[in-house]
């Protein structure tokens, strides 16, 4: 069986879905599994039960062209992955969610690029990704999506929304926003376009020696990519990086380890996993890491969701690097993706990860050695417009997370 290992998004409360084609840019999965049957619904007192409300709603519900025995079987499904309580982690996936979940590792999709989660039935902006059409209409993190093309969606699932986003790119959809910061509704009409992940970018910081890397999310290759761009840093006689993970909702496990593993020496811990039996297992970096002296502060937020905090985690963890902005998301689990028969899948958390010191993540989240909070709807910099930047234009920007991680450089230099 081919496994793959996934991380991502973030929660407790994120349902980590990726507005594309319908996806959904999912926690930390560990692999595909073909699930096996080992419960009879159709039998038993339970099933009985289960059977009575089916015929019930089929007998009696007003709208009858809603009836379809897919929407029934998959809402069924999705309210026992539901039941649970991993609220948004473990999860529903439609045919279509699983291909799309897939597409968005593989760093390419079409959609508005946007990472939601759902907060008390109502579905929330996590955060734009970069250089999407949702960040270029505007859509900050925060925002709550009250309506599709001006149908109610509060209180809908969150598949159900993202199902409605969905469509070919080219394509508009209007989305019902209240933004609680300025407590406003608008109207924002979105095109949806193909999208290619550029996940690690970096720029030299004007007015300073340092590079600012950003890694918008952990699909396949970035490990790669950073080594790259690691080289580049150092050839350039640069002293110092700022890791920017915030926003970033995970990806690939390989690749947070392959990441991790250009700060750290071959073999120390990365992460600690648990299963539901209490057994413990190590994931350890990999290879000679490309930076493993070169000063580093990381920059995390409430965005920053599983491969992120597993990279935070491990660094601060190994005091090799500081830790800037807020508390991240606190995903914490490994989830393992069983494929269903008709192509749709479950994703169940099946083991708990751990920081390499053992702490735990899961509702918790890592938090910074520096608090560092900004004001609501504030720009994050990026690599792309500091370098448009002169160095008086960068220590003006309202980007305070940032202007920290360059004070704390500049200090061990």
């Amino acid at each position: 069986m081919n496994m793959r290992s996934l991380t991502r998004i973030f929660l407790g409360l994120l349902a980590a879905v990726v507005l594309v084609t319908v996806g959904l840019a999912g926690g930390l999965i560990l692999g595909r599994t073909m699930a096996q049957p080992s419960l009879q619904l159709e039998s038993g007192a339970d099933g009985q039960l289960i059977d009575e409300a089916w015929q019930t709603i089929q007998d009696n519900y007003v709208d009858q062209a809603v009836l379809t025995d897919e929407t029934l079987t998959y809402g069924a499904i999705d309210g026992i992955v539901q039941a649970l309580g991993d609220t948004g982690h473990s999860r529903f996936l439609t045919p279509a969610m699983v291909a799309a979940q897939h597409e968005y590792t593989s760093g390419e999709f079409e959609g508005i690029g946007a990472y939601v989660e759902s907060q008390d039935g109502i579905v929330v902006i996590v955060s734009p990704i970069d250089n999407s059409p949702a960040q270029a209409a505007g859509l900050l993190p925060g925002d709550m999506i009250l309506a599709v093309d001006g149908e109610d969606v509060t209180n809908m699932p969150v598949s159900e929304v993202v199902g409605r986003v969905l469509g070919p790119a080219g394509s508009e959809v209007t989305l019902t926003i209240f933004t609680p910061a300025t407590e406003t509704t608008r109207d924002v009409t979105v095109t949806r376009a193909k999208i290619e992940l550029e996940n690690v970018r970096w720029a030299q910081l004007p007015g300073t020696t340092l590079a600012h890397v950003r890694i918008a999310a952990f699909s396949d290759g970035v490990s790669e990519d950073l080594v790259a761009a690691l080289q580049e840093i150092q050839a350039a006689g640069l002293t110092g990086v700022v890791l920017d993970l915030r926003n970033n909702p995970g990806g690939l496990l390989t690749e947070a380890v392959g990441v991790t593993s250009q700060f750290l020496p071959e073999d120390s811990v990365v992460l600690q996993r648990q299963n539901a039996q209490g057994e413990i297992s190590l994931e350890t970096a990999i290879g000679d890491g490309a930076a493993l002296t070169i000063p580093v502060v990381v920059l995390i937020n409430q965005g920053s969701a599983s491969a992120s905090e597993i990279v935070a985690g491990a660094l601060q963890d190994a005091e090799r690097a500081q830790l800037v902005g807020m508390t991240t998301f606190g995903t914490g689990t490994v989830l393992r993706e069983f494929s269903l028969s008709d192509g749709s899948a479950m994703l169940l958390a099946t083991e708990l990860w751990l920081t390499p010191a053992g702490r735990v993540i899961w509702h918790k989240g890592v938090e910074p050695d520096l608090m560092v909070d900004l004001p609501a709807g504030t720009v994050l910099l990026s690599p792309e417009r500091e370098a448009q930047l002169s160095a008086a234009e960068l220590q003006a920007n309202p980007d305070e997370q940032l202007l920290q991680a360059i004070t704390l450089l500049e200090n061990t230099q």
